[in-house]
């Protein structure tokens, strides 16, 4: 398994953390926690099927009385409706994560969106930094979760305001099953967080994203903890 940098001392006391509800910003809201910032959660409705996530989102920050906004920009829905997740007339793609299946799950400029307007939340706040879950597993098909766009943003999250702001991406280079482990480590529980791309009562167990969440449990010897629509998913990955 590759190595997560430890949570190190910062300069920054405040951070937004752009939290969608999944496994990887559940993570990072955590971990931001135990290095004793203060966190102010930001969720995004961007008229994704699996709006789901956000519901989920908000009852975690509810019982960890974090503050949180849940900011609707659904407005630009018809910028960015070309994709799987957000045009429920396009069929979902299933199978594992691979560049050619999954094209069409991608969002037009999505993170690019959302980290700005989650710095200008920071400047807003006077936080010092903005988190995300961007992770290795993720630099096949999604390029705003690469090293370099992540680079680039937080050259541009240092000079577009009086007051720079430092972009966060602990699991840069690491795998979602990496990330679980530390997880797991921190004693985190998994049922809260959604991280299916449909936006069902259950989770499907089928599309990229399922199976990519039940590799990684797979991967630490341990069992999803959410229901799936398939039965053969849990634990058979």
């Amino acid at each position: 398994m590759s190595s997560i940098p430890p949570v190190a001392a910062d300069t920054a006391t405040t951070t937004v953390v752009i939290y969608s509800g999944g496994m990887d910003s559940f993570t990072v809201l955590h971990r931001a926690l135990r290095e004793g910032l203060s966190v102010h959660a930001l969720s995004f409705d961007y008229g994704q099927r699996h709006a789901r996530e956000l519901d989920t989102a908000r009852q975690v920050c509810a019982s960890l009385g974090l503050p949180h906004q849940v900011v609707d920009i659904r407005a630009i829905h018809g910028l960015i409706d070309h994709s799987a997740l957000t045009n429920p007339d396009q069929a979902m793609p299933q199978g594992d994560y691979d560049a050619d299946n999954l094209r069409a799950t991608v969002v037009p400029n999505r993170n690019m969106i959302l980290l700005s307007l989650a710095i200008a939340k920071a400047v807003n706040i006077g936080a010092e930094r903005v988190d995300y879950g961007a992770h290795g597993g993720d630099h096949i098909l999604y390029p705003d979760c690469r090293p370099e766009f992540v680079e680039a943003m937080n050259h541009v999250a240092g000079i577009a305001n009086f007051e720079p702001v430092k972009l966060h991406a602990p699991y840069l280079k690491v795998s979602k099953a990496d990330i679980l482990r530390e997880g797991l480590a921190m004693g985190l529980d998994y049922r809260h967080t959604w991280t299916c791309y449909e936006g069902r009562e259950l989770a499907c167990g089928v599309c990229g994203s399922c199976r990519e969440r039940l590799d990684a449990f797979a991967a630490n010897g341990v069992t999803d903890p959410l229901a799936y629509s398939v039965d053969s998913a849990v634990g058979q990955r």
